[in-house]
């Protein structure tokens, strides 16, 4: 009776096809996959071994906004303090950046010697002579590649790591970053010789302000003017009462004219005397007088008649003397006489001695209009001058007073400045070491690590060795290779061990 087998399926067939040709290889070459095993694993055993342990240090730098550093800016800066703003994660990124900078990398290779490590390199088989910069180049190079800087989320925090076989050189190459991190932060954020810029500005705008001073006393002294603006407000008040005073003294000039002509008018239609008293007398008193005159006259007649002949000359002159008296009588007994005293008429002296003392203040009134004219010419020619000397004081204020601004400006950055220096000095900033670095005494991992990593690389590595040994092997190994690669059918396989 014949036995018959159920016939496998297409998925089973295959996955025994997969199975057998995967695991196949390893079986058909396990001395080479064992002699490879042993070989690498024993490789990098010793190799961890004569390396030793990596030793790891970690440092922990917190960003924070507790410092507020002015603007660095000519205006001026009036800071209030209020609620700082939260940081963000740019800024973080921004000093974690900076911490990984090729500047301070090369500072630290430098600082720490590490371009002057030996060690198997296959660059140092390429190019046996280097330069110094070569060296510092590929130790910067390694250094940026070895470093670890990772920002947390949610935290302020950059943990920076480095692991190296020494561990003095992993504690040293942090220590020295950190330090020259906080440099390079304060030199970033603190811009260099901005406190000698105030500083210098500063005593420019004080000998500025000095010189604008100088130039006030002086203009005061040769100007003998203190104050112009005042003096020209107390001159114009002045020069107003002198215009008032100029318009009085004219109408003061034009009545005195006035009066002067009224005074004349009624001067020539009034009397300068006026009869006071008027008595008539009759000439009895004149009559007497003469009847006494012509007794001593016929008197004298009579002696000279006893004496000389009537034709004597002085007998002649008596009768003739005797006759005139005589005929003034009979002129005396005919004529009536009227005596009448006269004075100064009132009306007269009035408008005389009104006339005279309108003729005085119209001389005074017209010398008072000269002056006057003449004093408000000058006055405004001070004003004039003191209109000019207002405009230079105020020239020289305004530049005294801007140079007194900038001073104060320049003065109080200066100062702002300085506290920042000092700050920067005390190590006051924004960032600081939270976690400072530590000389590691345990290496990162132990021999047992070690191991299981080198069996594992091992493994891979032999395996790999095996499966391209016999990819490469051009033997046949089966007779489906066969049947696949001639197209012909096989009658008889006989396996290498029975034959």
């Amino acid at each position: 009776m014949r036995d018959t087998k159920p016939t496998p399926t297409v998925k089973e067939k295959d996955d025994s096809i997969s199975l057998r040709a995967i695991v196949t290889p390893l079986f058909r070459r396990k001395r080479l996959l064992i002699i490879s095993f042993l070989s690498i694993f024993a490789i990098l055993v010793g190799l961890s071994l004569l390396a030793g342990g990596s030793y790891e240090s970690h440092i922990s730098i917190l960003v924070s906004r507790e410092r507020m550093d002015p603007l660095v800016t000519t205006q001026s800066t009036n800071q209030m303090m209020g609620a700082t703003p939260p940081l963000t994660d740019e800024e973080v990124n921004s000093e974690a950046e900076l911490l990984q900078s090729s500047d301070l990398l090369r500072k630290v290779v430098l600082a720490n010697g590490l371009q002057n490590q030996k060690g198997f390199s296959i660059f140092d088989l390429i190019r046996p002579r280097q330069t110094e910069e070569d060296r510092i180049a590929r130790a910067v190079r390694g250094l940026a590649r070895k470093l670890k800087v990772e920002t947390p989320t949610k935290t302020n925090l950059i943990e920076v790591t480095y692991s190296s076989s020494n561990p003095a050189i992993s504690y040293g190459v942090l220590k020295s970053l950190g330090d020259l991190y906080l440099e390079k932060h304060a030199t970033v954020h603190r811009p260099a010789g901005s406190s000698d810029f105030f500083a210098q500005q500063a005593q420019s705008y004080k000998d500025a302000l000095d010189r604008s001073e100088a130039r006030l006393r002086d203009f005061g002294e040769k100007e003998n003017a203190a104050d112009p603006d005042e003096q020209r407000t107390d001159l114009a008040l002045q020069l107003a009462n002198d215009i008032g005073q100029l318009h009085t003294t004219e109408q003061a000039i034009a009545g005195d004219e006035k009066r002067i002509s009224s005074d004349l008018a009624q001067m020539a239609v009034t009397p300068q005397r006026s009869a006071t008293k008027e008595e008539t007398n009759a000439s009895n008193i004149l009559l007497q007088e003469l009847g006494s005159s012509l007794l001593a006259a016929q008197t004298k007649r009579t002696q000279l008649l006893l004496k000389y002949d009537p034709n004597y000359p002085l007998v002649k002159e008596a009768n003739q003397e005797v006759a005139q008296i005589q005929a003034a009588i009979a002129d005396a007994q005919k004529a009536h006489y009227v005596n009448r005293e006269t004075d100064r008429d009132p009306t007269f002296e009035l408008l005389r001695e009104d006339l005279s003392k309108t003729r005085g203040d119209l001389a005074a009134h017209r010398a008072s209009l000269l002056a006057n004219k003449q004093s408000i010419s000058d006055m405004q020619a001070d004003m004039v001058k003191l209109g000019n000397q207002s405009l230079q004081l105020a020239d020289l204020q305004r530049e005294a007073k801007a140079n007194e601004q900038n001073y104060l400006l320049y003065l109080s950055k200066r100062e702002q400045e300085r506290t920042s220096d000092a700050l920067d000095r005390t190590r006051i900033e924004n960032v600081a070491i939270a976690v400072p670095p530590a000389m590691a005494v345990l290496p990162v991992h132990g021999p047992l690590y070690a191991v299981a990593l080198a069996f594992g690389i091992a493994l891979i590595l032999s395996l790999c060795i095996t499966y391209a040994a016999d990819y490469l092997d051009p033997s046949f190994h089966s007779t489906n290779q066969v049947v696949d690669t001639l197209g012909i059918p096989v009658v008889v396989a006989i396996n290498r061990r029975s034959a």
